[in-house]
């Protein structure tokens, strides 16, 4: 039998026009989303992609896939990299023990009522685990970590970003009247945009509405809420290799490769060893405060440059297929976390 020559990486020199492309469009979604910030450079950067795919059908051709699919991987998941010089391990434990119950209560009601609200309604795959990720922990970019952690569909993390964005804006505009309503003071309600509201810029946006100190608190604790991306992202890794494992393993009859034999390198991707890295040398000082400004456009150009990548690959047939129910999704994992979060602080008596 003759072994199939292996198929050999795009040189350098064919990525460069797609490249060139992707650039260009994520270099006019970063100030519109800094103009929009509820909105984002991120999400911003998926419609203008998808949008140019459709009005200039060329921008699809064979010439530009390379630097699309180096953009859509390699570019995303340095933007994980980057996004963790912005996390201080100081400010994390700043937060408190006080804060700690809520955020795992509600990580855990995310990730449980995606799972089963996701049944329920018949989204599952990708597009389930993509909105729970979101939800659960930080937005935009939880999705584009989990992204790169599972290799993702496209049409998946548009759904997934597109019910994101949906209700940061709904968060945004109506958490700080509802706080005012039911007499939260400004550490209760910083906690409460914190634990539930997903995008960082969202959280900002709410926060200071309501107060300086209300700002400063959310903050913080949507910092802490980030580092959760270290376990669920391993766990999302290991899950993938198992299922790619026992696939191969019936169609070859060898066994299954048990979890714990699974190479180090699988279980703990580059990325991942990366962000925490840089998350050391933030809080080790390495990192000055006077780069995190510069530090924080460069991962938003990143991530953003991914997505518009990700936009200009994707068919709109493919958002389609699914209509209303990963939006009904996210409606139901917004609205269990919102009241999760006021609940758990009621039985923890922070509030």
């Amino acid at each position: 039998m003759v072994e199939p020559e292996p198929v050999s990486k795009p040189h350098f020199i064919e990525r460069v026009p797609g490249l060139l492309v992707v650039l260009a469009l994520a270099g006019a979604a970063v100030p519109l989303g800094r103009l929009v910030p509820v909105i984002g450079g991120p999400v911003f950067g998926i419609v203008l992609g998808v949008l140019a795919g459709v009005l200039v059908p060329a921008l699809r051709g064979s010439w530009s896939r390379p630097g699309y699919e180096f953009a859509s991987k390699t570019l995303l998941q340095l933007s994980i990299v980057v996004l963790g010089t912005g996390l201080s391990l100081q400010q994390v434990v700043k937060v408190g023990g006080e804060s700690l119950p809520v955020m795992l209560g509600t990580l855990t009601v995310a990730l449980g009522g995606a799972w089963l609200f996701g049944r329920l309604l018949g989204v599952r795959g990708d597009t389930q685990t993509l909105i729970g990720v979101g939800t659960a922990i930080c937005g935009a970019s939880a999705i584009a970590a989990a992204t790169a952690a599972i290799g993702a569909k496209k049409s998946s993390v548009a759904y997934a970003l597109a019910t994101i964005f949906t209700f940061n804006v709904v968060a945004v505009l109506a958490f700080p009247p509802l706080g005012h309503l039911l007499g939260l003071d400004a550490q209760a309600f910083g906690l409460w945009a914190g634990t539930a509201i997903n995008d960082t810029s969202s959280v900002v946006a709410a926060g200071y509405t309501y107060s300086q100190e209300a700002g400063d608190q959310a903050l913080v604790v949507k910092l802490t809420r980030s580092l959760m991306l270290i376990p669920i992202v391993i766990g999302l890794v290991i899950l993938k290799s198992r299922r790619e494992a026992r696939v191969a393993g019936r169609v070859s009859g060898a066994e299954p490769v048990a979890a714990g034999k699974l190479p180090w390198r699988r279980m703990v991707p580059l990325f991942l060893i990366g962000f925490i890295v840089a998350a050391g040398l933030r809080s080790a000082g390495v990192v000055p405060d006077a780069w995190q400004e510069s530090l924080s456009l460069v991962g938003t150009f990143l991530i953003t440059s991914a997505l518009v990548a990700i936009g200009l690959s994707m068919r709109p047939s493919e958002l389609r297929k699914a209509g209303w129910r990963p939006l009904a999704l996210g409606a139901l994992l917004w609205m269990s976390v919102a009241l999760s979060s006021l609940g758990l602080q009621l039985l923890t008596g922070t509030l």
